[in-house]
Order: C-alpha cells, then sequence, then structure tokens
C-alpha cells in the first residue's frame, strides 16, 4: 500500500464492528475513495481495507463490451486484483474466468453469494467437470472460502464484479461468520468503489492513447471535420487523419466513430487526467 495514504480507522478491523460504528466506518471510508485521486490509490486503499476485514485477495473485473455469448475482449476489460500473477495468468488470461460458477452467477445476478453456496449452484448447461477444476485449480492456489458481490448495471453490454477470498485459506464457515457480522459493510463499499472506479480513466496500458489521438477523437465527437480540427490543432489535415488511424488501430475498431465511442467507455477521452499515455 503507497504510504501516503492513511490507515482507515481501527473500527474497520475484523474484529467487530458495532451498530454505531459501522455508520462511521462506511463514511471514512466513502470520504476517503472519493478524494483519491487516480485508479492506483483507490485500489491500493480498497485491498487494505478488504485485508483488515479479513480478505487479503480481491478481483475486481468490469466490461462495457458483453454480448449474449462473451464478456468482450480481456484487453478491453478493466481488470483489477492483487492474486499472485502465476494465479492471474492461468484464471484470467488462458480464460478460465469464463467457466468458472462465481463468474457464471454474477452475470445472472446482482448482490452478494458465498463460495460454499456457488459449489451447488446450477451452471445453466455448463460442465460440472469444468467446476470442478476450477475449484480445485483454487485450491491449488490457496483460495477455498470466499464471497462474490455482482453489481448493478443500467446498461445490458455493462457488467461487474468483485470476488474476495484469502491465503492462506479462510474455510467456508469462517468466511461466513465474517460476512454475517460485516456483509453489508463490505458491500456498500465494495459497490462505493465500483461507483468509483468505472468513472476514471483506465489505465490499460494495451488500449492507451496518446494525447494527440485523445485530443483529435475529443474534437471528432464534439463535431468537428478533419478541416476543423486540423485548424484548431495547428495541424495538416493529413497528419489529423493520421492521429485518427492510429487511434483505430490502438482501439482495435474499424470506423471512427466506433473509436470515439470505445475511447469514452474507456474514459481515455474527455478526461482531467492528461498522463495516460
Amino acid at each position: 500500500m503507497s504510504e501516503d495514504i492513511p490507515r482507515q480507522s481501527a473500527h474497520l478491523s475484523a474484529s467487530g464492528l458495532s451498530g454505531t460504528e459501522a455508520p462511521s466506518a462506511i463514511l471514512g471510508y466513502v470520504e476517503r475513495i472519493t478524494t483519491l485521486p487516480d485508479m492506483q490509490q483507490v485500489w491500493d486503499y480498497h485491498t487494505d481495507v478488504m485485508a483488515r476485514f479479513g480478505f487479503n485477495r480481491v478481483l475486481y473485473g468490469f466490461t462495457r463490451f458483453r454480448t449474449e455469448h462473451s464478456l468482450g475482449d480481456l484487453q478491453d476489460m478493466l481488470v483489477l486484483t492483487n492474486h499472485d500473477p502465476e494465479y492471474i495468468q492461468t484464471f484470467l488470461e488462458s480464460g478460465l474466468y469464463q467457466q468458472a460458477p462465481m463468474t457464471l452467477w454474477a452475470l445472472r445476478n446482482v448482490g452478494a453469494c458465498s463460495w460454499r453456496d456457488a459449489e451447488s449452484l446450477p451452471l445453466g448447461g455448463k460442465s460440472s467437470s469444468a467446476a470442478e477444476r476450477i475449484w480445485a485449480f483454487n485450491r491449488s492456489h490457496g483460495l477455498l472460502g470466499g464471497y462474490t458481490i455482482s453489481f448493478p448495471t443500467s446498461s445490458g453490454r455493462a457488467k461487474g464484479g468483485i470476488s474476495l477470498t484469502s491465503v492462506p485459506a479462510l474455510s467456508f464457515d469462517q468466511t461466513d461468520e465474517i460476512w454475517a457480522e460485516h456483509g453489508r459493510v463490505i458491500t456498500a463499499m465494495c459497490n462505493v468503489l465500483h461507483l468509483r472506479l468505472i468513472g476514471l480513466p483506465h489505465p490499460q496500458t494495451r488500449r492507451a492513447l496518446t494525447p494527440r489521438q485523445r485530443e483529435v477523437l475529443e474534437w471528432v465527437g464534439d463535431g468537428k471535420t478533419t478541416a476543423d480540427i486540423a485548424s484548431i490543432m495547428g495541424l495538416t489535415p493529413p497528419t489529423v487523419e493520421k492521429h485518427l488511424r492510429l487511434a483505430r488501430e490502438t482501439l482495435d475498431v474499424a470506423t471512427t466513430a466506433q473509436a470515439v465511442l470505445k475511447a469514452a467507455f474507456l474514459n481515455q477521452i474527455y478526461s482531467l487526467h492528461g498522463d495516460l499515455a
């Protein structure tokens, strides 16, 4: 955790929150999470708070490019985690997450679900053997009991969720005990985190636009022609076209209109933060 982020009140320890302490803890969390200036600081602070509840491994994911049969390109998703790289390489980059029971649950539900309950959930036609492989994979990395929170959304293309667990593994009983005592507070904090993250610029280097590319897309979004943009930016029209072409290539889209939309979804344009590239 960054040293410039002060530790939260001891009220957030897993030793217990009284009825009067919980609102104060949530208020302190909201005040801090909404004033941190960038995504990494927000994430570091949140994972520190979750660790003091007993969940020292956190995986957050959000997509705006969901379809009926896909969550979209992993490169276009916002994924934040403090899991070991070896775990993430297999779980995410090999696509294992797409078959995970908790992913399937999160796509169809809103709220929180224990991993204990997920073991007996219907998988919607997915192979139970695939689910067993995933549970075995988790156990091999010291993960057992945990909770997943699926966030509400106003768009059929968007979905976000977060999974909380620990290493060394907490048992199902231990995680359920923590949740019985602190689940409402944790859920509230995670919802605030989600709302904060989706409004921040995404530091996804594989889709990062240069300042020039962002600027030309912003002017296109404002309805300016290539000639207009060239005059405004002091460039030649061919140079403007070059920046637009490179922006399309970076974002992996076919048209400039698609580039404007995708850059907006990734919070890379119309942003106050000028240091994304």
